[in-house]
């Protein structure tokens, strides 16, 4: 699993595609010191002091409800200055939120000094309440460069000292129920994060075999901290879940590499401790039921350690969960039990909640909401079900912290109202906002609106930011932007990057259409084997929809999209000349090559249904290639050098083919960024040529 993937589990993830560059040129990734990015000639002025305002607002994550529920601890900051904030919650005891006038309280944890630059994140207290494991990166390594180490602070007298000297990569972090052992995922001497968002290394030797990085479940004692490899050097550990014994693991796993393999990992269940053999409890690729050839997500015990529950269902990529909530026997099965049958939801993240209950956050119609569901009888508990879905997300790493008594803590936001910290004491109590971090700051574009239609039997739904300042009696342009995935969504959410344009005059549309999150396995799945067929006709139905009823200056339509948007985008412009601009953000613009180019195939069988050399002509009519001539749209391309999702020769090929059919277009190459840019000055360059291209090819009448 991508380590940006797993700590921004609710974020619009992008479609996982891996390359092996082998194009000449300016834009081979085979070089370790490309040449720098050109400055980009007459900036629009407006875009900079935008995207400022767009990031304004402080993000609360993290977050560790102690087991009384009396004291909260989250991570406020950005990457590289995290700071860890202890939140006493005023009346914790009480059922209806706390006593009358009741204020928290918020300090922070200081493990070093305040000028120190160093970062800490992801509070976890143990079971027994006594302690809290944090990461930070103020200890350093063994070498003297910057490496997060677990760090405990003592609650009884507020100590806090380092408990590893770790070389290497971690995540996921988790108690044993005993509290005496902290087990988290670690890739030892990591050289890069052991997922595809990071640029890739430079190729050399043998691929696929040398400098895999294997990523595996490690274990701290405490208090010595002692740590031990526990799972087998030959399984690439993606999620896991202690057993209630605190003695067993159950996780899912595949051989490396790991970014190849996650399709078709299994269910394991391994013992801690000796010489503990790992064991297969269920096989989505042998098992004979609904879940055959599909992903999982998410393991965890029963309280009782008899079951093993697992979201599982299409997913593109790993930590963009979705399906529906399953569960085996502990002494495995061929088939699995479906405990959440034809719901209209997509399952994102769940909990036990108590012994036949489960507490899971789905995405519902673009939006998330919180629910609790009765195991035996498959139904709802009174009173949860969508009860937050209207105005708010939930998101953060670990979507819910709970307590022993039953209450729980989740970061919440919607395109209207920046992030806070929410507290709920279960069913049919009033919400309690924790934290006013951002309390009066404004949305730097227009409202949003939840757009819903219907089109080839299928209901569908979309977000439509209006233009900032709007006045109805104005005509303004539309540019659509669609999502990666395509198993994924687009939630109302604060920032990221799709207020720009409606921040500076625009509609901007989101659909989410076949193939996206939300609205039960069979919207998820309607798109096999049809990309950029029925979504397509999906989104322009969508966009019908719009101009009926909002003023929408028809010749000033534009398309987006980054990774499967970027493919949307570039197979889209072969298809209509609706559009009057477009702009392909890391696409893929030729399936059948792109088989061969990418170090990740294992994702494409269950979309497509065979391998490329099996029926090459399922990939064929869902290229943008095979339909080129047929393109006239002005079209900006952009890629990283070392994307290793959607590699960069897709990109060139792409533009390649529309120079030479005389096709408005040009192509933009960031040096050393992968599928997800790093880069700041770059992030602002890709937002200004992309606004630019858009400006110049549809401008205003």
């Amino acid at each position: 699993m991508p380590r940006y993937l797993a700590r921004h589990r609710f974020r619009i993830v992008s479609f996982l595609c891996a390359a092996l560059p082998s194009f000449p040129g300016p834009v081979s990734a085979q070089s370790g010191n490309p040449a720098p990015m050109p400055v980009l000639k007459d900036p629009d002025p407006r875009v900079a002091p935008t995207l400022e305002a767009i990031a304004k607002g402080r993000s609360p994550g993290g977050l560790a409800l102690s087991p009384d529920g009396s004291l909260l601890a989250w991570a406020s900051g950005a990457r590289g200055n995290g700071e860890i904030h202890l939140t006493e919650i005023a009346g914790a005891g009480a059922k209806e939120g706390g006593k009358q006038g009741a204020k928290e309280r918020d300090r922070l944890l200081r493990p070093h000094t305040a000028d120190a630059a160093c970062a800490d994140s992801g509070p976890l207290w143990s079971p027994d309440g006594a302690l809290l494991a944090f990461r930070s990166t103020c200890a350093g390594d063994a070498r003297g460069r910057s490496q997060e180490q677990i760090f405990l602070w003592t609650r009884r007298t507020g100590e806090v000292r380092p408990l590893t000297n770790l070389v290497g990569e971690l995540d996921e972090l988790a108690w044993a129920p005993d509290s005496k052992q902290i087990g988290f995922l670690f890739v030892e001497n990591a050289t890069r994060s052991a997922g595809a968002l990071a640029a890739m290394k430079p190729w050399s030797g043998v691929v696929g075999e040398d400098g895999v990085e294997v990523q595996r479940i490690a274990v701290v004692r405490i208090p010595g901290g002692e740590v031990t490899q526990v799972t087998p050097p030959n399984l690439h550990i993606y999620e896991w879940d202690w057993s209630p014994s605190s003695r067993e693991l159950t996780y899912v796993a595949a051989n490396p590499p790991g970014e190849n393999n996650w399709w078709v990992a299994k269910l394991f269940v391994q013992s801690v401790g000796g010489a503990a053999t790992p064991r297969v409890v269920f096989d989505p690729n042998t098992t004979p039921g609904d879940l055959h050839g599909l992903q999982l997500a998410n393991p965890r015990f029963s309280p009782d350690g008899k079951r093993i529950a697992f979201i599982g269902g299409l997913m593109s990529d790993q930590g963009s969960t979705g399906g529906d909530i399953w569960e085996v026997p502990v002494s495995g099965a061929t088939d699995a039990r479906d405990i959440l049958p034809n719901k209209a939801v997509s399952p994102a993240w769940f909990e036990f909640a108590g012994k036949n209950t489960i507490r899971y956050v789905a995405r519902k119609s673009g939006g998330n909401l919180i629910s609790e569901l009765n195991i035996d009888s498959a139904g709802e508990v009174p009173g949860t079900s969508e009860f937050y879905a209207k105005a708010i997300s939930a998101g953060g790493g670990r979507a819910i912290s709970s307590s022993r008594t039953g209450a729980y803590a989740f970061t919440a936001s919607s395109f209207d109202n920046p992030p806070e910290i929410f507290l709920s004491h279960g069913p049919k109590q009033p919400l309690r906002q924790l934290t006013h971090l951002n309390e009066g700051l404004k949305p730097a574009w227009g409202k949003s609106e939840s757009i819903e239609w219907e089109n080839q039997g299928f209901h569908v739904q979309g977000w439509l930011l209006y233009p900032a300042d709007y006045d109805p009696s104005k005509r303004y342009p539309l540019l659509v932007d669609v999502h990666g995935g395509p198993s994924a969504s687009v939630s109302s959410r604060w920032g990221g990057g799709e207020p720009l344009f409606s921040a500076l005059g625009y509609f901007t549309f989101m659909p989410n259409p076949r193939g996206s999150y939300g609205q039960g396995e069979k919207f998820t799945a309607a798109n096999r084997k049809d990309f950029g067929y029925g979504d397509l006709r999906d989104i322009l139905a969508g966009i019908d929809v719009l101009e009926k009823r909002f003023p929408i200056d028809t010749d000033r339509e534009g398309l987006t999209g980054w990774s499967y948007g970027g493919f949307m985008t570039m197979f889209a412009v072969t298809q209509t000349h609706r559009f009057r601009a477009a702009v392909a953000g890391a696409g893929i613009s030729d399936w059948q090559s792109y088989y061969g180019e990418n170090s990740i195939d294992q994702w494409m069988t269950p979309f497509f249904g065979a391998t490329v050399y099996d029926d090459p002509a399922v990939y064929a009519k869902s290229s943008a290639i095979t339909f080129i001539k047929e393109a006239k749209t002005p079209t900006l391309v952009i890629v990283g050098d070392r994307d290793g999702e959607c590699p960069a020769p897709q990109s060139f090929e792409f533009w390649h083919a529309l120079r030479a059919e005389g096709v408005k277009t040009q192509l933009v190459i960031y040096p050393n960024e992968g599928h997800g840019f790093r880069d700041p000055a770059h992030i602002l360059d890709r937002a200004q040529r992309t606004f630019g291209w858009f400006e110049q090819n549809m401008p205003a009448r």
